[in-house]
C-alpha cells in the first residue's frame, strides 16, 4: 500500500501560526477598508476546521473502498516518475475546478460547500472554515482512478490542492504579478470568489490554477470592494448551525414540495432555485372568473 505524508496534518501548526502572524498584523496596520478577524468568527472557523479533521476520518473509509474498487477494475497504470507528477497536479487541479464549480450550482453538493462561503470575513482563519460533510466531492475523481492513478497519489495531489489554497485567504496581499495572476489562482482572485455581489457570483473556482476559469468562461477580476458572506447570510457562530444549516432548509423544502419534480429541484438545481408559480386555470369565454370565498364564509 502506498503511503505519503499527510501534508495536511503536518502543516496545522505552519496554519495556526500564520492566522497569529496576520492578526497580529492588522493590530499593528489596520486598514481601514478591510474588515479583518472577529472573535467570534475566528473561533468558529477554528472550530469547523477541527470538525473537518475528525469527521474526515469517517468519510475516508467509504470514499477509499470506492477508489481501490475501481482501481482494481481499471486495467490502466500511471507510472509514479518525476515527469508525471505535474500531470497528476494538473489533472487533479482540473477535477477540483470541476468539483467546486459542481458545488456551487447543485444545491445537495452546496450544503457541504456553504460552511467555506458562510464567514462575512476573509482572512486566513476562513481557509480553515471546512464542512463536516465532505463526502460529495469524490465523484469528481473518479476518472483520474480511472485513468490508472493510484487512490493514494489522488489523495496526496487534492493535499496539496488544498494547502496552496490556504494563503489566498487573504486581503493583506493585494495584486502580484501579471504573469503570476495570469496563470494561477491569487489573493486578488479567491476575494471575488468569495465575495456575494451579483457579478462576482460563481466565478474563480480554479484551486492552483485560474487557466480553467479563463478557458470555460467563469472568470472574474477583482474591480470593486468585495463584500463577504452569502447572499442571505445565516447570522450564526453555532458550528452544528454553520454545519448543517443548509441541509435543514433543503428539509424544509421537500417537505413543502408537491411533486417529484419539485422535490428533484430542490436537490439538484442550483441552490437560489424555487418552482414556478401555479398558473390560474383558463376560464371559458362568457363564464364569470372565480373568486375566493371570504375568510370563515360556507363553501
Amino acid at each position: 500500500m502506498k503511503e505519503f505524508p499527510n501534508v495536511i496534518a503536518w502543516s496545522i501548526p505552519a496554519f495556526v501560526l500564520l492566522v497569529v502572524l496576520e492578526r497580529i498584523s492588522y493590530l499593528l496596520h489596520r486598514d481601514d477598508d478591510e474588515r479583518g478577524y472577529g472573535g467570534a468568527d475566528t473561533a468558529t472557523s477554528l472550530a469547523m476546521g477541527l470538525g473537518s479533521v475528525f469527521t474526515d476520518l469517517l468519510w475516508k473509509v467509504p470514499i477509499a473502498a470506492a477508489y481501490a474498487l475501481l482501481y482494481a477494475l481499471t486495467p490502466l497504470r500511471v507510472a509514479e516518475v518525476w515527469w508525471s507528477w505535474p500531470l497528476i497536479l494538473v489533472a487533479q487541479d482540473l477535477c477540483y475546478y470541476w468539483s467546486h464549480r459542481g458545488h456551487h450550482v447543485i444545491r445537495i453538493l452546496w450544503a457541504a460547500h456553504v460552511v467555506h462561503h458562510s464567514s462575512e470575513r476573509f482572512n486566513l482563519s476562513t481557509a480553515l472554515r471546512q464542512p463536516w460533510t465532505s463526502v460529495t466531492g469524490w465523484i469528481f475523481y473518479v476518472p483520474m482512478i480511472l485513468l490508472g492513478v493510484h487512490p493514494a497519489v489522488v489523495a496526496f495531489a487534492g493535499s496539496m490542492n488544498l494547502l496552496y489554497q490556504f494563503w489566498i485567504h487573504t486581503e493583506r496581499i493585494d495584486r502580484l504579478p501579471r504573469w503570476y495572476e495570469a496563470a494561477f489562482n491569487t489573493p486578488s482572485h479567491h476575494r471575488v470568489h468569495h465575495a456575494s455581489q451579483g457579478g462576482y457570483l460563481d466565478r474563480n473556482f480554479g484551486g492552483i490554477l485560474i487557466v480553467w476559469d479563463r478557458l470555460f468562461g467563469t472568470f472574474a477580476p477583482e474591480r470593486e470592494r468585495c463584500v463577504y458572506g452569502l447572499t442571505k447570510n445565516i447570522e450564526t457562530y453555532n458550528p452544528v448551525r454553520v454545519a448543517f444549516h443548509e441541509y435543514a432548509s433543503i428539509a424544509r423544502d421537500l417537505r413543502a414540495a408537491t411533486g417529484w419534480r419539485q422535490r428533484a429541484g430542490h436537490l439538484f438545481r442550483s441552490p437560489g432555485w424555487r418552482p414556478a408559480p401555479a398558473r390560474p386555470l383558463p376560464v371559458a369565454p362568457g363564464e364569470p372568473l372565480p373568486t375566493a370565498s371570504a375568510p370563515g364564509s360556507a363553501g
